[in-house]
């Protein structure tokens, strides 16, 4: 599990393709790797992937072709800067909210703006996933955990949301560096989800029950 407070920035230092699966080395911030275990879990953009080996500051991951294939790791590069968290332990403070790793969808960074001392970032997100999403509500956008500003939903179940990040934020992040077009994972709230979940099921019960 995670708080969704990201610690620092990694960079894709050797990516190798294996059958089934690449091996991605994660050269990590100073100190990071310091008692990380092989078989410990680290979020990397909000992925939890297991670590297989540590060598001084460089994290080993294997990352099977399925998480490849649904997440954004399938495109990253060498040289490519990834947000990580080290999961929590017992007692540890939760700056943020509890997140499991899994990523559910991606969205699109559809617009920005710069007004001073902020960074203001509009995702697009497909449907069903804007049903989850709620002005002042977390949410976890490449692991960080983000309250949302503003959104709006489509009819056809798709929309946006935005949020707005503190150049302390920026420092600490890849969204520095996040242009127009790029995709990122989100997960939701998952006491959002159950919330609603729940409620539209007890709504459609009693509406079949009504008719």
């Amino acid at each position: 599990m995670f708080t969704g407070i990201v610690q620092g920035v990694a960079t894709a230092a050797r990516i190798t393709a294996q059958p089934g699966l690449r091996q991605i080395v994660l050269q990590c911030p100073p100190g990071f790797t310091a008692g990380l275990q092989v078989g410990a879990s680290v979020a990397v953009d909000g992925c939890c992937l297991t670590v297989t080996a540590v060598d001084g500051d460089a994290a080993y991951f294997d990352v099977m072709q399925q998480t490849l294939s649904l997440t954004t790791l399938g495109a990253l590069h060498e040289g490519g800067r990834v947000n990580v968290e080290r999961s929590f332990t017992a007692g540890a403070e939760v700056g943020g909210h509890i997140l499991s790793g899994h990523v559910d969808t991606t969205a699109t960074l559809a617009a920005l703006r710069t007004p001073e001392n902020n960074r203001v970032l509009r995702f697009a997100v497909p449907a069903p996933w804007m049903r989850y999403v709620f002005p002042k509500g977390f949410i976890a956008v490449n692991g960080a955990s983000l309250t949302v500003a503003e959104c709006r939903r489509e009819p056809d179940g798709s929309g946006w949301f935005e949020v707005w990040l503190i150049p302390e934020t920026l420092r600490m992040t890849t969204f520095g560096d996040k242009a127009v077009g790029d995709a990122v994972h989100l997960e939701i709230d998952r006491q959002t989800q159950v919330i609603v979940d729940t409620v539209e099921r007890v709504l459609a019960e009693r509406l079949g029950q009504g008719g």
